[in-house]
């Protein structure tokens, strides 16, 4: 671990994070800052839309709303304001326009924080109707959850202070502290391939970002697209070093058996997309990060197994 010397950067990085402490509460970690509501989409619920093969759907229409997994700590992607308890981003805006498609006005939707160790078993259990949130779809995965999707192509990445002269890729990561969430594909990535790195485990990426102000750890590594959102929130202190490392296609995670609610999702996704959506949501949301909107990827049918 570093020792706190009075560097004129390590003085301004330790300064800025008292800033960020002070505008959400939490030590370390950027600051809220959501999209303008009157850029976002305005999504048709299909009032007339049934699907009675599906056992999640029928559960969702006697409560007459859905309850959706997210993450509440992933700036244009998936985030609490902590004032108001409204949610944002981009996977946010992707589980309410699959609300509207499957009949329910996305204002019902009951959202649930599920951290990434535990979205399998919140699936399995009946606990969420579906979850969004950076669920990276993988063979493994597809043995105990299933899948609509993708509807975004992420990428690995690493995060870094601004003064970090060291690490310009994985390849550097030899003897560092390198954080990620528990569970998460990133991190058993970074275990298998780069196994000299000192990988360590917290439950959200928002305490890896604190711990990497604070000079716990030397780099946060998840996609790309949650990197770029805590960079874009404090471009002083943090950046997003070298070229994405893998390939992550986010999907809609459902029940395994409910075929039926997958296959609806992967059609309301299609919709979505045609109709102009998807990009809008895109660009009020994961676009303030400063990347343009990519074509959305093709959506994997799969069949029943």
């Amino acid at each position: 671990m570093r020792r706190l010397v009075a560097a004129p950067a390590l003085l301004a990085t330790l300064a800025l994070a008292a800033l960020l402490t002070a505008g959400c509460g939490k030590e370390g970690s950027p600051p809220v800052k959501g999209p303008q509501a009157e850029k976002l989409p305005v999504y048709q619920v299909d009032t007339g839309f049934r699907l009675p093969g599906s056992p999640t759907w029928r559960a969702a229409e006697r409560r007459r709303h859905l309850v959706v997994g997210v993450k509440e700590d992933q700036p244009y992607l998936g985030e609490k304001d902590p004032a108001t308890g409204g949610y944002s981003g981009f996977d946010i805006e992707i589980a309410r326009m699959m609300s509207a498609s499957l009949g329910f006005a996305p204002k019902t939707i009951a959202f649930r924080t599920i951290a990434s160790a535990n979205r399998e078993t919140a699936l399995q259990n009946g606990q969420i109707d579906y979850y969004v949130g950076t669920y990276t779809i993988n063979d493994l995965r597809k043995k105990q959850v299933g899948f609509a999707g993708p509807y975004y192509i992420a990428g690995q990445s690493l995060l870094v202070r601004t003064d970090e002269k060291d690490i310009h890729g994985p390849q550097d990561l030899a003897g560092k502290r390198v954080c990620s969430a528990a569970g998460s594909t990133p991190l058993q990535r970074i275990q298998r391939e780069y196994p000299k790195a000192i990988a360590v485990a917290y439950d959200t990426y928002s305490i890896c970002v604190d711990n990497l102000i604070s000079l716990q750890v030397d780099a946060v590594t998840t996609d790309d697209t949650i990197l770029m959102g805590y960079a874009a929130k404090a471009p002083d202190v943090l950046k997003v070093v070298g070229k994405p490392f893998s390939k992550e296609p986010y999907g809609i995670g459902v029940p395994r058996g409910d075929t039926a609610l997958r296959l609806a999702l992967d059609d309301a996704l299609a919709a979505h997309e045609k109709n102009g959506d998807w990009k809008k949501a895109y660009d009020a949301t994961l676009g303030l990060s400063g990347v343009p909107a990519p074509p959305p990827p093709a959506i994997d049918r799969y069949p029943a197994s």
